[in-house]
């Protein structure tokens, strides 16, 4: 059965944060300017972001819950659409707010309602989608007549100074010496935004004006041939293994160890990332479903930072599949780079804006780099 897209919401928390306030909302770690903001802004070209804080006490605003139902609520399918009327609710973060229950019956309790499937997914920026793609095959499959799919981040709350300083006094006193966070976890303090999207899937297009037809999505991982690259809630150890917060001694030492930071091997991510989402995993989608680059009227792609575009763009010519880049379309450098949110609200930006005709088609990438898992996704406007 046909899948449609028939309406895409986002929210995005509070006033956008430009490059000048960040350490002002976020709180320079022990007192102490970053050394490596500069840089890696530079290098993202990310101009504003949003979080969840509020700009002077930096005080939560929005659980990430919260935000998720905001995104569903704007939702518009059709005149007079509330959450009662969801069939299949699917939800996916890499932030939830609590480590049980699970993030979907979270935002269900906060949308209200009437009963209905929920399913929570987790991960990294592939949590999004493996949401989106339940809510895919529950309707496809005839199991609801509608679904809505959401992905969602609350980054923010991680990268608090009062959770980066140093608990121990002997490493402050060495500040001056060495850097005050690792770059792995300072590289993404600079990287990540909260927010929220969601999208409503129907088992028949709008009756009027823009709808996307699903025609399939392909996610494939590669944990079999690559260490943990993204991580939170463990500590990374010199041989590439993972050892999570409560294998530590107390919740102290966890804490010291730097256990509840995200961090991001940065030369494994720079290294890998592009070279997996290209070479070994765009070749055997473009067999299975005999793709063109000359039928791609939109490349939607989900990268991190504006450093990783002209090697997407030159990897993906090297395998001759070259897309102009002038039928790319990212909003990162105004909304942020937003983890499992970010493909809803770069899909979401452009089926608002006009400029989809019906027949184009839209090829969607989304990476996750936790431990190394491509997604794509096409879609048809009709």
């Amino acid at each position: 059965m046909a899948v449609f897209i028939t309406d895409l919401a986002a929210f995005l928390p509070n006033a956008p944060v430009s490059n000048e306030q960040m350490e002002q909302i976020l709180g320079m770690v022990n007192a102490v300017p970053s050394r490596t903001r500069a840089i890696i802004l530079r290098n993202n070209r990310i101009r504003s972001r949003h979080y969840a804080l509020h700009p002077e006490t930096g005080l939560s605003t929005h659980s990430n819950a919260e935000l998720t139902a905001e995104a569903v609520r704007r939702l518009r399918p059709y005149p007079g659409f509330s959450a009662a009327d969801i069939e299949c609710l699917c939800c996916g973060t890499a932030s939830p707010d609590q480590l049980m229950p699970g993030h979907g019956p979270m935002v269900h309790g906060e949308l209200g309602g009437k009963p209905c499937e929920v399913v929570s997914t987790a991960g990294i920026c592939l949590s999004g989608m493996t949401a989106f793609k339940y809510a895919y095959m529950n309707v496809a499959l005839g199991l609801s007549k509608n679904a809505v799919a959401t992905g969602s981040e609350l980054a923010s709350t991680f990268m608090r100074a009062q959770l980066c300083s140093d608990v121990d006094p002997r490493k402050a006193a060495a500040l001056e010496a060495q850097p005050i966070l690792s770059f792995d976890a300072d590289f993404l303090r600079w990287m990540l935004s909260d927010g929220a999207g969601a999208a409503y899937l129907s088992d028949t297009p709008a009756p009027e004006g823009l709808s996307l037809r699903i025609d399939w999505i392909e996610h494939l991982s590669f944990a079999h041939e690559l260490e943990t690259c993204m991580y939170a809630g463990a500590v990374k150890g010199a041989n590439g293994r993972i050892k999570g917060w409560r294998e530590h001694d107390s919740l102290h030492e966890a804490f010291d160890q730097g256990s509840f930071l995200i961090k991001q091997d940065t030369k494994l991510l720079n290294r890998e990332i592009i070279r997996t989402a290209v070479e070994r995993t765009l070749p055997r989608i473009i067999e299975k479903h005999a793709l063109s680059a000359e039928d791609v009227q939109w490349f939607l792609p989900h990268y991190s930072s504006d450093y990783f575009r002209q090697d997407l763009h030159d990897r993906m010519k090297g395998i001759d599949f070259r897309i102009p880049q002038e039928r790319w379309f990212t909003n990162l450098a105004e909304k942020g780079n937003t983890g499992a949110a970010s493909i809803f609200i770069i899909l979401e930006e452009l089926f608002h804006s006009g400029r989809i005709q019906k027949g184009e088609r839209l090829l969607c990438f989304i990476p996750e780099s936790g431990r190394f898992s491509m997604c794509y996704m096409q879609l048809t406007a009709v």
